[in-house]
């Protein structure tokens, strides 16, 4: 018999994140991963990529460019082709030099450290104020770089959230952002490792095809476990 699922989402949301931290491991916030700059630019990189992907087009560009300037200043043509490890690098392209273009002329310099002094709301609407940033992308900047309570949505965190009933179906990757906000703690650390754990697990255990729910430890807390399942 498997235990009685929570009354509420926000005692759910805690089991899930209890259980995860035992099978995937609790991790430090450490801001200083990576600077906020390179963090931006990876994260435009990373949509709809592989992190090797990812980084080997970041790589590329970086190693030709070396500095934000030249990117900046760089043939667009030119960028798609280094970047072209990265999905929709044509996309991407144009995004990264409105992007540093916008902040080296409203900042002075290639910098978004002053975004640790603002309050979250107003430094996410700053960051999508760019061009290519989205929620997620900010968000994550946000977290990632500054400690800001935030909670970054990329595919595998919105899928198991909508698995396992923390948002309503059919909710957006956009507004579950702000929903789940709702139901976890105001709390870094742990949006930091709810977002990377809850990652985890939608890479290796709650896949987008032929998920291993007979394997999954939060199976009892899952909506669509029971659906499929149990009904």
């Amino acid at each position: 018999m498997f235990p009685e699922i929570k009354s509420t989402l926000q005692e759910k949301a805690m089991d899930m994140y209890e259980i995860f931290l035992k099978m995937y491991g609790e991790r430090s916030l450490k801001p200083t991963r990576r600077d906020a700059m390179t963090e931006l630019i990876m994260t435009i990189l990373s949509h709809r990529t592989t992190a090797a992907n990812e980084k080997l087009a970041f790589t590329r560009m970086w190693d030709y460019y070396g500095s934000w300037e030249a990117i900046r200043d760089g043939d667009t043509a030119k960028l798609t082709e280094l970047i072209a490890p990265s999905n929709y690098p044509e996309v991407k392209a144009p995004y990264i030099k409105a992007t540093l273009a916008k902040i080296i002329e409203e900042r002075g310099e290639a910098n978004i450290d002053f975004l640790e002094n603002l309050p979250v709301d107003e430094g996410l609407r700053w960051l999508r104020s760019l061009t290519g940033v989205g929620i997620k992308t900010a968000s994550l900047v946000l977290l990632f770089n500054f400690s800001k309570a935030i909670m970054p949505v990329d595919t595998h965190v919105h899928r198991v959230s909508l698995r396992t009933g923390l948002i309503p179906p059919r909710t957006s990757a956009d507004k579950a952002h702000m929903l789940l906000l709702k139901i976890l703690p105001n709390e870094p650390h742990i949006l930091f490792n709810f977002h990377v754990t809850c990652l985890r697990h939608g890479q290796r255990i709650c896949t987008w095809n032929a998920p291993k729910c007979n394997q999954c430890p939060i199976n009892h807390l899952c909506d669509y476990y029971h659906q499929v399942y149990k009904s």
